[in-house]
């Protein structure tokens, strides 16, 4: 039986992974990380701490969907005590995702910004549409609820990072995230990230390619979050035979 401990588990996604852990027949939920309360019941069982010390080791394997800050902190005490780490957090700095390649030369990580099957396929589609169409124009949109904070999505970050590894670019220096005023023309190679929020919308991802006379455009939408919470239970089980590493949803998947 593998033991997991959820941190985030007052989160959208959090609160999921508690439930659909109940279903896993191999897996259970032993410990949740809080920094006050949690504001539902929970199996008594469980062990509900804002002890990071005990939080790490009444589990096999964590899953965090927290806050950048949050996160940061469990990497930096999970280098002093390493255990298999699911991340879905979204929004971290250049500070943090260093300090999670760092945490990963000493335990197996899994760092994905969005956790669902059908967004790791698109990836891939993207990749390789980026790399046929070589005079299409590139445009992601992304939408999501009106509480989501970071902006844009983890998830159209990574799908534009896969538009320019399709077309040898650095996405850094072709990256656009708002247009605004006279700006001029399009340049050839920019790839545009634009990002909607309103309603309770669960998140939606296109990514177009645009030509004169003819466009494609591929769609990616999650009707629930459990799509999310499934797919770090999956990916979770997957880690905890791996060796130290950092690893992405498509190598859980084997894509």
């Amino acid at each position: 039986m593998i033991k997991v401990g959820v941190f985030g588990a007052s989160g959208r996604v959090g609160k999921l992974l508690i439930e659909d852990l109940k279903l896993i027949e191999d897996m259970s939920l032993s410990t949740v990380f809080v920094r006050n309360s949690l504001d539902f019941a929970i199996d008594p069982s469980v062990l509900v701490t804002s002890d990071m010390h005990s939080f790490i080791n009444a589990a096999d394997i964590i899953i965090d969907f927290s806050l950048p800050e949050a996160c940061e902190m469990l990497l930096e005490e999970a280098i002093k005590n390493p255990k298999p780490l699911v991340i879905g957090t979204t929004g971290l700095n250049n500070h943090q995702l260093n300090l999670l390649k760092q945490a990963s030369e000493l335990m197996p990580i899994l760092y994905a910004t969005n956790m669902s099957l059908g967004v790791a396929l698109l990836n891939k589609l993207v990749y390789q549409a980026s790399s046929a169409l070589k005079d299409f124009d590139i445009e992601i949109v992304e939408m999501h609820h009106r509480h989501k904070k970071d902006a844009p999505s983890g998830t159209a970050l990574t799908l534009s990072e896969s538009a320019a590894a399709g077309r040898n670019l650095d996405i850094n220096k072709v990256r656009v995230s708002g247009r605004d005023g006279n700006i001029g023309e399009r340049s050839k190679d920019e790839i545009a990230v634009m990002a909607l929020r309103g309603g309770d919308i669960v998140g939606r991802h296109t990514v177009g390619f645009y030509n004169d006379g003819e466009f494609i455009e591929l769609n990616h939408t999650a009707t629930s979050r459990n799509t999310f919470s499934k797919g770090a239970i999956r990916a979770a089980k997957w880690l905890s035979t791996q060796e130290s590493g950092l690893y992405s949803i498509a190598d859980c998947l084997e894509f």
